[in-house]
């Protein structure tokens, strides 16, 4: 779990000043995206994080044991704060020395993909954003949020949410959480069916 957290940390730094707060100085938009084998910039020039790299155009640039700053230099890429677009984050800087465990990483990245795969199914219209504010995978859909996170504060692994923006009236057990619904992906054999399960039971639909 150490190492798990210890990535996350990581790639959620990496996702928050060298995806999207260099893509918002450009173009205005701090959204990512899921892509095959981790996570892109949602506009040019696209940088990506595959695995335990770092893309952009034609150079990789690996991660692990580098600082933000040096990865950025590499990749010809300046790191750049959301502090000023959101007050939460990751809360880490440039000269974090960044820790990504090539295992934990695919495991980050299976659960995204699984996440944008259950989403695209409960809600094939749906606009699906990875927000680097809080580093989680999600849609909304009738004042509900549906998602997955790769863990955090609540709970730190991998774990699906139903998070809906009126919760008065909300009853039985299926609402765990402070903010909703959340369950470890590990106990999801069908996150579709989590997804809409949540619907039904907020009042929402897909």
């Amino acid at each position: 779990m150490t190492d798990l957290v210890a990535t996350r940390r990581s790639l959620h730094t990496v996702a928050e000043l060298l995806l999207a707060g260099p893509q918002h100085a450009v173009h205005g938009t701090i959204r990512l995206a899921v892509c095959p084998g981790g996570f892109a910039a949602v506009r040019a020039p696209y940088a990506s994080v595959v695995g335990t790299e770092l893309r952009v155009g034609d150079r990789a640039v690996d991660l692990p044991g580098r600082t933000v700053a040096e990865v950025g230099e590499a990749a010809g890429v300046v790191p750049l704060t959301l502090a000023g677009v959101y007050e939460d984050g990751c809360g880490l800087d440039e000269t974090h020395l960044l820790q990504v465990d090539p295992t934990a990483a695919a495991e980050i990245h299976a659960a995204f993909a699984r996440g944008d795969a259950a989403l695209a199914a409960f809600c094939p219209t749906a606009d699906r954003v990875l927000w680097p504010e809080h580093f989680d995978l999600g849609i909304t859909l009738d004042e509900v949020n549906y998602g997955v996170s790769p863990g955090d504060g609540f709970l730190p692994e991998p774990y699906a949410y139903v998070g809906p923006w009126h919760r008065d009236g909300l009853v039985g057990d299926f609402w765990n959480a402070p903010f909703g619904a959340a369950r470890p992906l590990r106990e999801i054999p069908d996150l579709a069916g989590f997804y809409a399960e949540g619907a039904a039971r907020s009042g929402g639909g897909a």
